[in-house]
């Protein structure tokens, strides 16, 4: 019996959920621009914890959506995960929140391109095949006229496609599902399946996948 502790912000939606053996417990969810992951995750786990009837103790592995994404999500949830697990002496498993979303989409008969939003015309993606498994590397891409034309049949959701929505428009080679969003329920099961095979994750140096490296600058100098 695995009790598995499922928790996704890569986006702007805040996911907690807990599942055994591949049931469903509990969950929450904070709809995107509602809340703050930073005022949601913690109250989300004691909530999910409470309403299963366990308590952190019956916790056997922490799932986490380690992007790419926001980065302030990603690191809210990744601490988070790293605390828990940490303090209970349970592994960590990080899991790709694109994967994640794959498998909100469920099986396809067409290569998968789940899309995450990297603002403006970027999006963060990387191809999966009908049966949801990644393929080649995590990329932002810009979505034009030319990438899509470039590709063969496809299948495109999260909001990074949400928000293209014009340029799925009387494409007879894409399949656009609106609405798809990387719900930690989605991440249990990929967590359950690392846990079995006893793929987990080192708690030291697991570290999120941003898909680029983030653009700072330090503020101007007043006066010049």
């Amino acid at each position: 019996m695995s009790i598995i502790l499922a928790i996704e912000t890569a986006t702007h939606l805040c996911s907690v959920a807990l599942g055994r053996d591949g049931v469903l417990l509990a969950e929450r969810t904070s709809l995107p621009g509602k809340q703050a992951h930073a005022a949601s995750v913690s109250v989300f786990v004691a909530e999910v914890m409470a309403e299963a009837g366990l308590t952190l103790k019956d916790v056997h592995a922490v799932g986490v959506g380690i992007g790419p994404g926001s980065y302030t999500g990603l690191r809210i949830g990744l601490s988070t995960a790293k605390g828990l697990c940490h303090a209970l002496d349970i592994p960590i498993i990080g899991v790709n929140t694109l994967t994640t979303l794959a498998r909100a989409a469920g099986a396809s008969a067409t290569v998968q391109w789940p899309m995450i939003d990297a603002r403006r015309m970027e999006v963060f993606t990387q191809e999966h095949d009908a049966q949801e498994q990644p393929i080649g590397e995590v990329q932002p891409v810009v979505i034009t006229d030319e990438w899509i034309a470039a590709q063969g049949a496809i299948r495109v959701f999260g909001d990074g496609a949400d928000k293209a929505t014009a340029f799925w428009k009387d494409r007879s080679n894409v399949e656009y599902l609106p609405g798809i969003m990387p719900l930690a329920r989605y991440l249990l099961p990929l967590a359950e399946e690392r846990l079995r095979a006893g793929a987990v994750d080192d708690l030291a140096y697991l570290v999120p996948t941003y898909g680029k490296e983030a653009n700072v600058t330090q503020p101007k100098k007043q006066g010049v």
